[in-house]
Parts: structure tokens; C-alpha cells; sequence
């Protein structure tokens, strides 16, 4: 007999973690796990990306089931006596080497890149913030409770690993990044201007076109207000 998806069980704000204890779904600990599963969801749709490199689709399948894992460990506090397997750093070893592997294929990062460029490269990219906003909350969680420590470890790396795949995606695809050059205190505003690396000669007119009226509305509003005065 196949079980209902629905329960009524949580109809009153409460979930059930592994062992039984019964907490707020606004709990930090499901906060954690639950970011995790936001983040399962967007690499669902990256992997239905069918210009997904072969080598990168079977990666993010392992790291989706990984995801689970890891929420089911997240779900199980220490104390519990549920009986599930803990994570260990090996998986973060494991996203290392493949993070090593596609570097080979990149030109080192000597600037900030704008998140974009293909489809499953943006996603990529959106899917690293989800990760770091999960890491930030298993973090807060254990400020309060204790986690099993390879956790942490292996979602920061996985941010690192998300950070490159969407590199190399766009790399695959032929896809240049945007490089974006950070302004200091006394340069001319417009260095504060994004250069595009290798782009069409129609992008580089319609961005310059954009971006030179935005610095010659800003350029004015300025001189009117000096006027004024």
C-alpha cells in the first residue's frame, strides 16, 4: 500500500525530525535542511539542461543524492537514537577533485565575473548563493546545537564546486565571462564601468550605448545639483 503525501501531521506549523521529536518548521535546523532541498531543486533544473556537459550532469546527479544525505544527517540530531549514516569529509575530498579536474580546463580568475552566461551556467551560479545561504544556516544551528562536523565542511566546499562548474560550463559552451572592474576611491567613475571579454561587436555597442547614457544622465544630475547650490 503506497503511503499518501499528505499527513495532516504538520497542519498546526510542526514537522517531525528522524526519532520522533516534533519541531517549529520555522526551527533553524529546518532552515538548514530545507535550504538544502531549495538548492536539490535548482540543480534538478540545471541537470534537465540538455546542453549540460556529460561529465558535469553525472557530477550534480551524485551531488543531488549527496544533498539528501546530508539533509537526512541534518534532520537527525546527535542525541537522537535514529540509525542513519553520518556524513564524513570524504565527499568534500570527492568535490575537490572534480573542482581540481575542471580547472584544468580555465584560465585563471584574476577578477570579479558577473553570475550568467548559458542557462545551466546562471543557474550554476544561483544555485552556489542557495548553497552559501544553507551553509549560513547550518552555521547558525550550530551555534546552537551540535551537527556533525563534516557537514559544514562539505557544503562549503560544495559553493566552491558550484562557483567552477558554472566556469566551466560557459567555458564548454564557448561562453565568455563578464569581467567586472571594481572602482577604488579616487578612480574615475568610469572605471566602475563592466568590460566584456570577447563579446560580439553588437553586445559591446549596446552595452557601451547603456552605460554611457547612464554616466551622462549621472553626469548632469550632478552638475544641476551644483548649479543649484
Amino acid at each position: 500500500m503506497s503511503m499518501k503525501i499528505y499527513t495532516r501531521g504538520g497542519d498546526k506549523g510542526t514537522t517531525s525530525l528522524f526519532g520522533g521529536t516534533r519541531i517549529s518548521k520555522s526551527a533553524v535546523r529546518l532552515h538548514a535542511y530545507g535550504t538544502l532541498d531549495e538548492l536539490n531543486a535548482i540543480l534538478g533544473s540545471v541537470v534537465a539542461d540538455t546542453t549540460l556537459p556529460r561529465d558535469t550532469k553525472t557530477q550534480l546527479l551524485r551531488i543531488q543524492s549527496l544533498l539528501f544525505q546530508i539533509g537526512a544527517d541534518l534532520a537527525t540530531p546527535l542525541e537522537s537514537g535514529a540509525n542513519i549514516l553520518r556524513m564524513d569529509t570524504s565527499h568534500a575530498t570527492l568535490l575537490e577533485a572534480w573542482i581540481d579536474e575542471m580547472e584544468t580546463a580555465l584560465a585563471p580568475l584574476t577578477s570579479f565575473i558577473l553570475p550568467g552566461g548559458s542557462a545551466a551556467g546562471a543557474k550554476l551560479h544561483e544555485a552556489r548563493t542557495v548553497c552559501r545561504r544553507a551553509e549560513r544556516w547550518i552555521v547558525e544551528l550550530m551555534n546552537s546545537e551540535p551537527v556533525t562536523e563534516a557537514v559544514i565542511v562539505i557544503v562549503n566546499r560544495l559553493s566552491d564546486y558550484l562557483f567552477v562548474a558554472a566556469r566551466f560550463v560557459n567555458h564548454k559552451l564557448d561562453i565568455p565571462e563578464a569581467v567586472v572592474s571594481i572602482p577604488r576611491e579616487g578612480d574615475s567613475v568610469r572605471t566602475a564601468k563592466t568590460t566584456w571579454s570577447n563579446r560580439s561587436s553588437a553586445v559591446k555597442i549596446a552595452a557601451k550605448k547603456i552605460l554611457d547614457r547612464f554616466f551622462r544622465t549621472s553626469t548632469t544630475t550632478t552638475s544641476e545639483k551644483a548649479a543649484k547650490n
